[in-house]
């Protein structure tokens, strides 16, 4: 089959394509999902000061450090220390502070005794204090200052997607705002005449339009912005009157008519713009790439809802994150083992939709229809996307795959 595109041939054509978008600056309100064009680094230590990471006493080590239930640390408290507060008593030999979690430690202890540790706890802490059990070194439940993280250091590199994770230390680092690449803005158009909305009585040779449903959820998924949904017929002028209410578009994504039949919109619309070629996977042999001069990335994709999915997860989502700079564009891939066995096609790779087991290690088929490109009701079985090399004919139980998991 030397005829076919290796499925890394067509990737890195596509790769090759993309220009990154331009960076712009938004609040740590508006910045969740998008992809940081400039590093984020702290405005100051993390911690800020040295804070107490119980609540108890602030004591001096060397009064408290041979206390015990039988010889037991007696110490006058002589403040008393919410979290907030800016004072800083000064404490004599023999004397302690009442201190609540994230309070400053004061600056002459150098311990914290939690108040289960004491005689009275809580209920009786102001006055005096027992201390029945040791701290147990200098520095005991106190947070130093700048253990997280020092003034100016890198907190979140460029390419990391900011999920809530990422926006909580972007906010602990003192950090109000971010550098990051503009979100692309995708336009999706199904083409057939055989198409109708989804829930529209099916007359004879129509079927419901999944593909805009599944790719406006999928292009949200790569944190992409959804600039046009629309459904044409076989009429290839349909093909550059959509493309005139997508000029705002960064990326197209076509569905259907790109393969070798006599009723292919894109094809015949697009053949002297965008290269069609066969590529060596099952499903989504017939693939559509290519650049518009106005630098719109255009993908015509099959027509055939899973091949739409793994064209989609192969192709078109590694370009979109491309486009936002992204350090990781490709799905995890965990190694697992076949728990059932399953054929496939001569000299193609196949992206089986697959249930996985994580704790086993296993994956096993979605559906046992088979993995034709049409059995759509597999897709909400599937968790994963089994991968099986061109040269392999039979998978058998047992059998070592990659597994590309969803998310």
């Amino acid at each position: 089959m030397t005829d076919l595109l290796t499925v890394e041939e067509h990737r890195d054509r596509v790769l090759a394509a993309v220009v990154l978008l331009p960076a712009e600056s938004v609040p740590l309100s508006e910045a969740s999902g998008r992809t940081l064009a400039e590093p984020v680094l702290a405005a100051h230590d993390l911690p800020g000061f040295d804070n107490s990471s119980m609540d108890g006493f602030a004591v001096r080590f060397a009064d408290v450090e041979r206390a015990d239930a039988e010889n037991p640390a007696t110490l006058r408290v002589v403040a008393d220390l919410p979290a907030g507060t800016a004072d800083d008593p000064a404490l004599a030999p023999g004397q302690a502070a009442r201190i609540m979690t994230g309070a400053a430690v004061p600056a002459d202890a150098d311990a914290i005794v939690p108040f289960e540790d004491t005689a009275g706890g809580l209920a009786d802490s102001l006055g005096a204090v027992t201390v029945l059990r040791a701290p147990k070194a200098v520095g005991a439940y106190i947070r130093r200052r700048g253990g997280d993280t020092r003034a100016g250091d890198t907190v979140l590199s460029p390419g990391e997607r900011l999920d809530p994770f990422a926006l909580g230390a972007a906010a602990a680092a003192g950090v109000d705002a971010v550098t990051v690449t503009r979100r692309p803005r995708v336009a999706i158009i199904s083409t057939g005449s055989e198409l109708v909305a989804p829930g529209h009585a099916l007359g004879r040779g129509q079927t419901p339009d999944s593909n805009a449903t599944l790719l406006a959820a999928v292009v949200a998924d790569a944190d992409a912005d959804i600039e046009l949904v629309d459904r044409i017929g076989d009429d290839p002028a349909g093909i550059d009157a959509v493309l005139a209410r997508a000029t705002r578009a960064d990326v197209v994504v076509f569905t259907g008519g790109v393969s070798a039949g006599a009723y292919e919109p894109v094809r015949l619309a697009l053949a002297d713009r965008i290269a069609f070629d066969r590529v060596a996977m099952q499903p989504g042999k017939p693939q559509a790439f290519g650049v518009l001069d106005d630098g719109r990335l255009v993908f015509g994709l099959p027509g055939n809802p899973v091949s739409v999915a793994v064209s989609f997860e192969v192709f078109v989502r590694p370009a979109l994150l491309a486009l936002q700079g992204r350090a990781t564009i490709d799905r995890r891939l965990a190694r697992l083992t076949a728990s059932e066995s399953w054929t496939t096609p001569p000299g193609r790779r196949q992206y089986l939709p697959a249930v996985v087991d994580l704790v086993a290690g296993t994956v096993r088929p979605a559906t046992a229809g088979g993995s034709g490109s049409h059995l759509a009701a597999s897709l909400a079985r599937a968790g994963a996307f089994a991968i099986v090399p061109a040269d392999v004919s039979v998978v058998s139980v047992g059998d070592p795959l990659d597994v590309m998991l969803i998310p």
